[in-house]
C-alpha cells in the first residue's frame, strides 16, 4: 500500500485549461502477437481527454514497440507504434500490459530498459502476464505481486523471492503495481489513476468507460465458479446500488437483506458470490472512497467528512485511513492539494 505522505511517484495534475505542471509521461510496452484488449486498457484509462464526462487528467501516453513494427495482434490486425524502448528512459511510469501466453523470457533489450527505468525511480506496472517480464528483471523480488490466477503458481515457482498473492485483483507496492487477468487490468489502472489524480479523476474515468470505479474482493470470484443467474441477483444489485449511494447510513446484513426481500442466509450467499468479500469490507472500501473524494474537495472539516462518509466519528475515519492508506485524512488532503496546486 502506498504512503500518501510520500509523493515521489505521484503525478502532478494539470490545471483545467491544460496548463500548469508538466504532463506525466506513461510508456506502454507493445510486442508482436499481443492481445489488443490488453493494450487498450492503459491507453483508454490514461488517454482519456476532456469531453462530455468532464476533464479526467492529462497524460502523455506513448506505445513503445519491443519488436520491429508493424506488430501483429491476436485480433487479426497489425499496429505500428510510433515509439520504441528508448521512451522508457524518460517515462514517469512504465506499463507492461501483458506478455506471451507461454511466458517466454523477455528479450534482453526489454529487460535492460525495465531495469534502468526502475533504477532511476520510474513507477512500474505489470498487468496480467505483464508481471513476468518485471519478475525476470528482478523488479518484483521481495515484493507482493499477482498475475492471472491460471499462471500464479508458475510465477511463484519461477520466482521464489516474490510473494505471490493468488486471489488479489491487483497489488499496490507503491512504486510497483501488478494485476490479475484481463478486466483486473482496468481495476489496477483506475486505482493508479486515483493515486495520481485523485478519486474524482478515477470516478470520472470509470463513468466514461462505464465500469465500476472500484471492485472489492479477489480473483477467487473468477476461478472456475460461474455466477448463477437468478431473480435474487437483480434484487441484490438494486440494493447494493442503493447502499453505495447512501454510505453515510448504517447498514447491516439484516437491514439490507430485508430491503432486498431476501433471507439473511440467501442475501449472504448472493452477496459473497457477487463481490467475493464481506459486507463489512465492501462498505469500508466505499466509505474510504467517499471520504477521499470529500477530502480532495477541500471544503468540509474532517469531522463532517467522517459523518458524510459513514464513519460516524473522526477517530474512526483516522483509524481506517491509517490502516488502509498509511496516512491521516489531514495529511492526505494536504498532499493532494499540494499536488494539484503545483
Amino acid at each position: 500500500m502506498q504512503d500518501f505522505d510520500s509523493a515521489a511517484h505521484e503525478a502532478k495534475p494539470l490545471d483545467a485549461d491544460g496548463a500548469g505542471a508538466a504532463v506525466p509521461r506513461i510508456a506502454v510496452v507493445a510486442f508482436d502477437g499481443m492481445t489488443p484488449f490488453h493494450l487498450s486498457v492503459p491507453s483508454l484509462v490514461f488517454g482519456l481527454k476532456s469531453g462530455a464526462g468532464g476533464d479526467v487528467m492529462g497524460f502523455d501516453v506513448r506505445v513503445c514497440a519491443v519488436d520491429p513494427p508493424p506488430l501483429r495482434t491476436t485480433g487479426g490486425f497489425s499496429i505500428t507504434p510510433e515509439h520504441d524502448l528508448t521512451e522508457l528512459e524518460r517515462a514517469d511510469w512504465v506499463i507492461v500490459p501483458t506478455w506471451h501466453d507461454d511466458c517466454r523470457p523477455a528479450p534482453d533489450a526489454l529487460i535492460r530498459a525495465l531495469r534502468l527505468a526502475g533504477e532511476r525511480g520510474a513507477g512500474l506496472v505489470g498487468l496480467c502476464l505483464g508481471a513476468f517480464p518485471l519478475a525476470q528483471a528482478g523488479l518484483l523480488d521481495g515484493l507482493r505481486a499477482t498475475t492471472h490466477w491460471a499462471y500464479a503458481d508458475r510465477l511463484a515457482r519461477g520466482h521464489p523471492r516474490i510473494r505471490v498473492e493468488r486471489e488479489a485483483l491487483y497489488v499496490d507496492e507503491g512504486r510497483v503495481l501488478t494485476s490479475a487477468g484481463v478486466a483486473a487490468g482496468l481495476d489496477c489502472c483506475l486505482h493508479l489513476l486515483g493515486r495520481l489524480g485523485g478519486v474524482g479523476a478515477a470516478s470520472r474515468a470509470a463513468r466514461r468507460l462505464v465500469v465500476a470505479p472500484h471492485r472489492d474482493g479477489g480473483q477467487a470470484q473468477f476461478i472456475e465458479r460461474p455466477m448463477p443467474a437468478s431473480a435474487g441477483e437483480g434484487r441484490l444489485a438494486r440494493v447494493l446500488g442503493w447502499a453505495a449511494a447512501h454510505v453515510q447510513e448504517p447498514h447491516t446484513i439484516d437491514s439490507l437483506a430485508a430491503r432486498a426481500a431476501m433471507s439473511r442466509r440467501s442475501f449472504t450467499r448472493h452477496f459473497q458470490q457477487a463481490t467475493g468479500t464481506s459486507l463489512k469490507q465492501w462498505l469500508l472500501a466505499l466509505r474510504l472512497a467517499r471520504a477521499r473524494e470529500l477530502l480532495e474537495g477541500g471544503v468540509l472539516p474532517v469531522d463532517a467528512v467522517a459523518q458524510a462518509a459513514g464513519f460516524g466519528s473522526a477517530l474512526s475515519l483516522r483509524q481506517h485511513f491509517r490502516a488502509r492508506l498509511r496516512t491521516t485524512p489531514t495529511a492526505y488532503r494536504r498532499a493532494f492539494q499540494a499536488s494539484r496546486g503545483s
